[in-house]
């Protein structure tokens, strides 16, 4: 007798005289019941709800199928899960863990998913600040930018001393004639310039830019908007700012200075400033070759630039010798001598801020920041925002739940491939919805923990 044969079935090498066989014939099955740890987290800091407050939705309420909280946080858990176009959405509007992440079971109409496709998802992302004949949804940017601080604050139960706002341009590489395209020497390509600032994990502001401008244009107005926003909840704490070369711009260092904000910025070598360190170089070498290691010294002056700088500035020089050349390197900081001593200037708090760039890195290599493929500016600086929302959340959920874990430093793409991922079949019954997880799943310990952590986290 033949074996019956189907075109949905894939064919593998058998196993101890068994065929083996695959299909998309499971029914209500999930790859992603983590995500469940998403929705818990959600809960606990209110972020879908209160992003998608700051849209406008100007449609007929009685045509309305999909609302924009609906959308707004189908796209979030969508990009935290890995699903960064909206044409997997196509699919994904079937997934009953996305479901139930909506809380939306069902469609009002038949001839509709319980979630939205990419069609529908493509006209939220093309709104603007304005509804029009064509535009029905739009979003308030001022909105967008204070809810990145409100959850930063948030998420501090008492005030701190002091914190530290990294700021960091970067290239979002562009291959398409997108609005705002231009070509940027330094990266080599056309792109985009987003300023990122971050204080600690925590993403406080992300804005998308043209890439013919300085890399500290825009800096001063955002940073001013921030530490307003901080101080009028913490009007103790104290604000450095810590940046590279390309932010020590005289107009920034004096806002700093005549708002009372401390800042630490890498200043760009030149002859003036190497003559500087002569000595000091000179004294390095001469330990390098008698070690036969790399040796630093520090040495810290007034300076001042010959025109662009309003007055003489504290800098601190690490005169380093090191595989036979010499490696100097400078900072410009108000932070005073008390303050912080040059080597530990230097080394523990300027050095630091390059953790600040696999913060960067988590957000356009594991959350997608770096797909900006519509058309207009104004698009992409939203596709951004959906990116950095998502970022928000995993973090929120690495704080809230995995700190006893062994996730407590993992990447947002670890915890997506470790914790979100998790195959299951879904069962409804009247009562109940029910994921059954995989079995075997190998993190069932740390899963079982985040759940306690976020149920306690909602419940205060």
């Amino acid at each position: 007798m033949q074996t019956d044969c189907s075109a949905d079935l894939f064919g593998f090498a058998p196993v101890e005289r068994r065929a083996v066989v695959a299909g998309f014939d499971g029914g209500r099955m999930s790859s992603d019941a983590g995500a469940l740890l998403l929705g818990a987290t959600n809960r606990a800091i209110g972020l879908v709800e209160r992003f998608a407050a700051c849209f406008t939705d100007g449609r007929a309420p009685e045509l309305t199928e999909h609302q924009v909280s609906t959308m707004v946080g189908q796209r979030i858990f969508g990009i935290a899960l890995g699903y960064e176009d909206l044409i997997d959405h196509d699919q994904l509007r079937h997934d009953p863990t996305l479901a139930v992440l909506a809380g939306k079971l069902a469609a009002r109409r038949k001839d509709c998913a319980p979630l939205a496709g990419k069609s529908t998802l493509n006209r939220l992302e093309l709104g603007g600040a304005e509804l029009t004949r064509y535009h029905r949804i739009a979003w308030d940017g001022a909105k967008i930018e204070a809810l990145f601080v409100d959850l930063f604050l948030e998420a501090h139960q008492q005030p701190p001393q002091q914190i530290i706002l990294d700021l960091d341009a970067t290239d979002d590489p562009l291959h398409g004639h997108q609005e705002g395209r231009f070509f940027h020497g330094y990266y080599d390509c056309y792109c985009y310039l987003p300023l990122y600032i971050f204080c600690g994990t925590h993403l406080l502001a992300v804005k998308q830019r043209c890439a013919n401008i300085d890399a500290s244009a825009g800096a001063v107005e955002e940073t001013a908007r921030i530490v307003a926003q901080i101080r009028a909840r913490w009007p103790e704490v104290r604000i450095v700012l810590r940046a590279d070369s390309g932010f020590a711009r005289d107009g920034l260092m004096s806002w700093c200075e005549a708002n009372g904000v401390d800042f630490l910025f890498g200043l760009a070598k030149n002859v003036r400033l190497v003559a500087e360190i002569a000595a000091e170089l000179a004294a390095a070498a001469e330990d390098s070759k008698v070690s036969g290691q790399a040796a630093r010294r520090f040495k810290e002056f007034q300076w001042s630039t010959r025109d662009s700088w309003s007055r003489p500035r504290r800098v601190v020089a690490k005169a380093e010798w090191t595989a036979g050349a010499a490696n100097p390197r400078f900072v410009v900081t108000s932070l005073r001598a008390e303050d912080a001593e040059p080597r530990p200037l230097y080394e523990e708090i300027y050095c630091a801020r390059g953790d600040m760039e696999n913060r960067i890195k988590e957000c356009q290599l594991d959350l997608f920041a770096d797909r900006t493929s519509a058309a207009t500016l104004r698009a992409n600086q939203l596709r951004l925002w959906f990116a950095s929302m998502a970022y928000v959340l995993l973090c929120a959920l690495r704080r809230l739940a995995l700190q006893q874990t062994q996730f407590a430093k993992a990447t947002c793409g670890t915890i997506r491939l470790k914790l979100l991922k998790i195959g299951t079949l879904v069962r409804t019954s009247v009562r109940r919805i029910t994921f059954a997880m995989a079995s075997s799943y190998p993190y069932q310990r740390e899963f079982a923990l985040a759940h306690v952590q976020l149920t306690n986290a909602a419940a205060r």
